[in-house]
């Protein structure tokens, strides 16, 4: 049974022990899509030791893969218009820049990290500093 993508990136990010930023790919073959429909939302991750830290979240479905760009933010803030306009902005050109990145995405990715609590794949088009701030 594949994983949601939500279990995929809270536990990644806790693998990484909520690091300020990272971004990332994985693949819609590996994955179980809970996120459909959202581009830019808040996610809150709670580690092993009870922290809770929020993420702003950008997501773009761009086949094969979902890219997810994932930035420590604290408060939160509110991305709902945001999120709507991102969306329509998709819709108005039929996806076709989604596309066309994760066509070049294909080609471009060059690392790639396993999720120790699940056989899910994490790729990246360059190995990340994972101390890195900005």
């Amino acid at each position: 049974m594949k994983p949601l993508v939500s279990n995929v990136l809270r536990e990644f990010l806790i693998q990484r022990k909520l690091p300020h930023w990272t971004s990332y790919f994985v693949k819609y073959s590996d994955i179980k899509n809970d996120h459909h429909g959202y581009s830019h939302f808040n996610f809150p991750v709670k580690n092993t030791a009870g922290q809770v830290k929020n993420y702003e979240i950008l997501r773009t479905g761009c086949y094969p893969f979902i890219k997810y760009h994932c930035t420590a933010t604290d408060p939160p803030n509110d991305l709902k218009l945001t999120n709507s306009i991102i969306r329509m902005v998709k819709i108005s050109t039929g996806c076709l820049p989604c596309l066309v990145y994760g066509t070049a995405a294909r080609y471009l990715i060059t690392h790639c990290e396993k999720l120790e609590s699940r056989q899910v794949d994490i790729h990246f088009l360059i190995p990340e500093d994972h101390d890195a701030r900005f």
